[in-house]
Order: C-alpha cells, then structure tokens, then sequence
C-alpha cells in the first residue's frame, strides 16, 4: 500500500500537466492551428506547426 500511494500521486501529477498542455492547444492563445478531428477523437495540426509548438 505505501509504494502505490507515491506512483498514484506521480501519475496524477502527469496527467494534470498533459491536460493543461492539450487544454491549452486547443482553447488557449493562438489555437487556430490546432483542431479536433472527432472521427479519430485525437489533436490535428499541421506537421510544421506541431514541431514549432514543441521546440517553444
């Protein structure tokens, strides 16, 4: 019980700061670039616009 209360907490930690990054990508400034394709239900964008958010 007390090693799994760590990693919970670890992974919790993660998941919040993946959301805020997604959240941010998709209702956040500059947004235009980036959208949602519900068929697929994942984050589309354009190759170089992806490589330009990252390396910022």
């Amino acid at each position: 019980m007390l090693k799994t209360k760590p990693n919970l907490k670890s992974r919790i930690r993660i998941l919040k700061r993946d959301w805020i990054i997604v959240n941010d990508m998709l209702n956040g400034k500059n947004n235009s670039v980036f959208g949602w394709d519900e068929h697929r239900q994942l984050i589309v964008t354009k190759y170089a616009v992806l490589n330009s958010y990252i390396n910022s």
